[in-house]
């Protein structure tokens, strides 16, 4: 059952990750100031698939465990926000509102990690990378807002 629950789980997980290929960075993203700290291209889908994999064991952990309601609606939200911010971002070209995206996600993430650590100890333990990596990129979103201000909006009307 474990094992089902898993594959359930990283199939949502995916869907969330899919929205990176349906909106790929392109040469809008790569015409951007970006701090000097940002991680190189190939980290984004190395990181997100151990992140995933983290996410969907944690998912499958905690289905099994009783009274965990309140750590499955956090985690059904959480996915929820992830697979929102690359549309708003790279889809709508909105910087502002993908900040804020990422905000919703980045509490949402923290939400999870807190109660399924509740219903699961290693479920929780298995969010903590995550949090970190959402931290990252709320910094990265931060900064390319900062650094960008005349883009911060969406900006639709420029072809990729």
């Amino acid at each position: 059952m474990f094992w089902f629950l898993f594959s359930v789980f990283f199939l949502a997980c995916l869907g969330a990750g899919a929205s990176g290929g349906l909106f790929p960075p392109g040469t809008w993203y790569q015409s951007l100031s970006k701090p000097n700290w940002t991680p190189p291209n190939w980290a984004f889908p190395v990181v997100w698939i151990i992140a995933y994999t983290c996410i969907a064991l944690a998912g499958a952990r905690a289905a099994l465990a009783p009274e965990n309601s309140v750590a499955m609606a956090f985690w059904a939200m959480q996915i929820a926000f992830n697979g929102l911010w690359t549309p708003v971002f790279f889809g709508l070209k909105n910087i502002r509102l993908a900040m804020g995206v990422l905000v919703v996600l980045w509490f949402s993430v923290l939400g999870a990690m807190l109660t399924l650590w509740q219903v699961d100890a290693v479920a929780g333990v298995l969010f903590l990378p995550y949090l970190l990596w959402v931290s990252v990129a709320g910094a990265l979103n931060a900064s390319v807002w900062r650094l960008n201000p005349e883009e911060a909006f969406a900006r639709n009307e420029q072809s990729d």
